[in-house]
């Protein structure tokens, strides 16, 4: 069947699937079409900017499931990835059971991603390369913020003044070669499935869906695509 991916044409507002069945045989490639919609594939005319932030929810070995928002990041070539603190109650729950949803929406253009896999881990140096992109506060906030504790009033605001003592910022304008913490990196989503969504006024959505054939590689997976009924 075809392989699709989403398209917004010029001066239009709705959301079709079109055939790119020699450009987006894996879905890591349809949704990096999506994330950058500046790419020669996904083609939006208009002047706004869709912010890209996914739902995450760990298979946690809780009773209940347990989503939170949280930035997302380039998808790469194994899979989707976003960075936090691993000491936080999500990284725990990704250390304790790795399996773990996704779930993109773009209310403002009718469509969706929805993507189920593992997680694991990324390499150091890529936690290090993407931390050394953030802004200076991003990075005093890593080092101060024990994430998913509980806090006294004050508590952070006083943490990041000492973490400003401690790499010597004296203003938000320094430039300070502030380290990667320990216990802060990425995690990457490998995917088994992802779900591409695209919204119609009849309700009548289009729906395709990668499934990753059993037993082929992580680096170089097969895939198979279905259409769903809406």
């Amino acid at each position: 069947m075809n392989r699709s991916i989403f398209e917004i044409r010029p001066r239009r507002r709705a959301i079709q699937l079109v055939n790119i069945t020699r450009t987006c045989g894996n879905p890591s490639h349809a949704m990096d079409a999506v994330v950058h919609p500046d790419s020669s594939t996904l083609r939006i005319t208009t002047h706004e900017q869709y912010h890209s932030a996914t739902v995450l929810t760990p298979s946690s070995v809780m009773p209940s499931p347990n989503p939170r928002s949280c930035p997302s990041q380039p998808v790469d070539a194994r899979g989707f990835v976003f960075f936090t603190n691993y000491t936080s109650r999500k990284s725990r729950e990704l250390t304790d059971n790795p399996h773990a949803a996704l779930a993109f929406y773009w209310k403002e253009v009718s469509r969706q991603v929805r993507v189920v896999g593992t997680a694991e881990r990324v390499s150091r140096s890529d936690s290090e390369a993407y931390f050394r992109s953030r802004p200076l506060g991003s990075k005093l906030g890593a080092w101060a913020s024990r994430q998913s504790s509980v806090v006294g009033e004050g508590e952070v605001a006083q943490r990041v003044q000492d973490m400003k003592k401690r790499f010597h910022v004296l203003d938000e304008g320094s430039e300070v070669d502030i380290p990667l913490p320990d216990f802060w990196g990425g995690w990457r989503v490998i995917p088994n499935e992802v779900e591409f969504w695209a919204g119609k006024p009849s309700r009548l959505h289009d729906r395709v869906r990668y499934l990753r054939v059993e037993g082929s590689s992580e680096d170089a997976p097969e895939w198979r695509i279905e259409r769903l009924s809406p």
